[in-house]
């Protein structure tokens, strides 16, 4: 005799899965263009877009990605490979202090987590490049990790918050 499971799946938890599955997929292949001024942006509207829809646990599961292929497709120079897990670190931080400020004020937690995103990745990346190489290619690399970092953080909660906005136009439809 053979029994037969049903599975029943929760609208609400599909309709999450679905947002994961297409944040995911756009913070994956976003680094493979292979262009930081597109990259940047898109893979921090993503994390804003990750916290704000699927809240903290799913997003810091998205912001973990998009280093890992960075680096792997040559966007982030191998010698800031030790630098990824404090981009993480900082992909992290963008999104805990963007989730619990959000309701206070949009703009004030985009700001807030791009600045304290940036000076996080600023400041380990100093340490850490000053530690495995002060040739000049590693200096170079490192300034990839400061100030642009704070512009793509900015453009992406820019990107969000007109991304948000269509979408909730849709729902009042």
């Amino acid at each position: 005799m053979s029994k037969t499971k049903i599975l029943a799946v929760n609208k609400k938890h599909l309709a999450l899965l679905a947002q994961f599955a297409v944040l995911l997929a756009i913070a994956t292949l976003a680094p493979l263009f292979h262009y930081q001024p597109f990259t940047g942006p898109v893979v921090n509207a993503v994390l804003f877009l990750s916290a704000a829809l699927l809240g903290v646990d799913w997003a810091i599961m998205v912001g973990l990605i998009p280093s890992l292929i960075a680096l792997s497709v040559g966007l982030l120079p191998a010698v800031l490979s030790p630098a990824v897990p404090f981009i993480m670190v900082s992909n992290a931080i963008l999104i805990v202090v963007f989730f619990y400020l959000k309701q206070k004020n949009f703009w004030l937690a985009v700001v807030s987590a791009s600045v304290l995103k940036f000076l996080f990745l600023f400041s380990s990346s100093y340490i850490v490049v000053n530690l495995i190489a002060k040739e000049p290619v590693a200096q170079k690399a490192a300034q990839m990790l400061s100030y642009p970092q704070l512009l793509t953080a900015l453009a992406g909660g820019v990107i969000a918050y007109l991304v948000l906005k269509i979408l909730k136009g849709r729902q009042a439809i």
